[in-house]
């Protein structure tokens, strides 16, 4: 059952933030750059046409030691509830995933500046993907009260 995969960047968050703040994301500015020995500006053809775009990418700078494999309170919060990993979305994930909806603001070449991405200088993108309706959730989206407090400064 157990399979090792590896990705390989598409390119990295040049830009933007430096330090990693929980916080008022929502104004960051930062361009991701396509590696150009993999894509040509091709790559981004169409993307101008969506107003926001899903960067996929990985927290590359969690140590080994700091992954959570079970529950916890989020932002060490004692005040919250003790969920397991797969009920949040910290940094300190399994496969230190990370995933932004963000606002495309324009691009050049083989680089698309974004605002809203929660991810710092540096960062490895491993996938982009535009944002469409059609994949958005159907139905009522559910969360607890926590969920709601935690985002309350985030952007």
């Amino acid at each position: 059952m157990s399979k090792t995969f590896v990705l390989k960047p598409v390119g990295h968050v040049r830009g933007g933030r430096s330090e990693i703040i929980d916080d008022n994301w929502g104004a960051s500015r930062a361009w991701i750059e396509l590696d150009p020995t993999l894509f040509k500006p091709d790559a981004l053809a169409g993307l101008e046409d969506f107003s926001h775009l899903e960067v996929i990418f990985l927290f590359d700078r969690v140590a080994d030691e700091k992954i959570e494999y079970g529950a916890r309170r989020p932002r060490g919060r004692p005040y919250w509830p003790l969920v397991g990993i797969f009920a949040q979305r910290g940094k300190n994930r399994p496969n230190r995933l990370g995933l932004c909806s963000c606002r495309v603001l324009r691009i050049e070449g083989l680089a698309v500046e974004v605002e809203g991405l929660d991810a710092v200088d540096g960062t490895p993108v491993l996938d982009l993907k535009p944002v469409m309706t059609g994949f958005l959730p159907r139905g009522e989206i559910r969360e607890p009260a926590w969920a709601r407090e935690i985002m309350e400064g985030y952007w």
